[in-house]
Formats: C-alpha cells, sequence, structure tokens
C-alpha cells in the first residue's frame, strides 16, 4: 500500500526526495527568558519594589485576580497568632521589613559572602487575660536576596534554583 504526502506550501522546508525538513524553516523563534518565573515569584515572596509595581499596573487595569499580600505576610499571617496551651499569652507577627544588604553582589563574589538582608518583623507579645501588649522589632535572620540574572549568591559561589 503506498502513502501518499502532499508537497508543504513552503517550498522551503520540503527536500527533493519529498520529505518535509524542519530544519530549514527561516522564521527566528523568540527565546523565552527563563528565569522569569522564578524571578517573578521571588519578588513576590520578598514583596519587593518590582512586585508592587506588577500589583498596582494590574490592579489599574481593574484586574481583580492579583494578590496584594506578598508572601512573607501570607505566612506571618498564617501563623500568627501563636498561642500557648492555656491560651493565655499569644505571640503575632506584622511589618515584616528587609534593610539593605551589607555587602554588593560583587563584594560577596570577591570575598566568599552570602548575598543577603537583614530580616525584621515586629513581634506582638500579649497577654490574653489582662490585655496587656508588648510589641518589640525582631531581627528574624539574613534572608538571601536574588540577584538580577536569578541567581543566589552563597559563600561567593553563585548558584541557580532549579525546580524539578
Amino acid at each position: 500500500m503506498a502513502v501518499s504526502r502532499t508537497a508543504s506550501k513552503n517550498t522551503n522546508v520540503v527536500s527533493p526526495s519529498g520529505r518535509i525538513s524542519f530544519a530549514k524553516i527561516h522564521e527566528p523563534l523568540e527565546v523565552p527568558n527563563l528565569l522569569d518565573l522564578q524571578v517573578e515569584s521571588f519578588d513576590w515572596l520578598i514583596g519587593n519594589e518590582a512586585w508592587a509595581n506588577r500589583v498596582a499596573a494590574a490592579t489599574a487595569q481593574g484586574r481583580t485576580d492579583v494578590n496584594t499580600k506578598s508572601g512573607l505576610e501570607e505566612i506571618f499571617e498564617e501563623i500568627s497568632p501563636i498561642e500557648d496551651l492555656s491560651q493565655t499569652m499569644s505571640l503575632s507577627f506584622r511589618d515584616n521589613r528587609f534593610e539593605e544588604s551589607k555587602h554588593t553582589v560583587e563584594a560577596c563574589k570577591d570575598q566568599d559572602f552570602t548575598y543577603a538582608a537583614p530580616l525584621f518583623v515586629t513581634a506582638e507579645f500579649m497577654n490574653n487575660d489582662t490585655g496587656e501588649i508588648k510589641s518589640q522589632t525582631v531581627f528574624m535572620g539574613d534572608f538571601p536576596l536574588m540577584t538580577d540574572k536569578g541567581t543566589f549568591i552563597i559563600n561567593g559561589t553563585e548558584r541557580v534554583v532549579v525546580s524539578q
């Protein structure tokens, strides 16, 4: 039984033997930026200015499907308040903020540092019986920051997170 082949309208992709070759397509393909998803996700996690600008632009367009809380805000909301077993004391976290990184990306690479920024939150300790609240800013640790290229600098070595 013979198989019939129809020639493609684009003569550039049909070889003299009648085989279609996709190697000879001349239209250039746009190369996607594969790190965009990771960069945008990290921006949302820490709630930086780039994420805030995207949220503002989407809100101005009337979109309601945009998350207006950063990832860290959602996490601290989810775990707060933390109560003791007798429910007389509770601990809540709010108003997370980052200070500037102590070192630049280049300095971290040269001196084997981690590119990170200190994370602070306001912790409220509340006595549920008396209503007394003690509030204090607490250092939560150094939070690794993503570079403009979508990488992290850990102990002077540039690393990329690969999702599997």
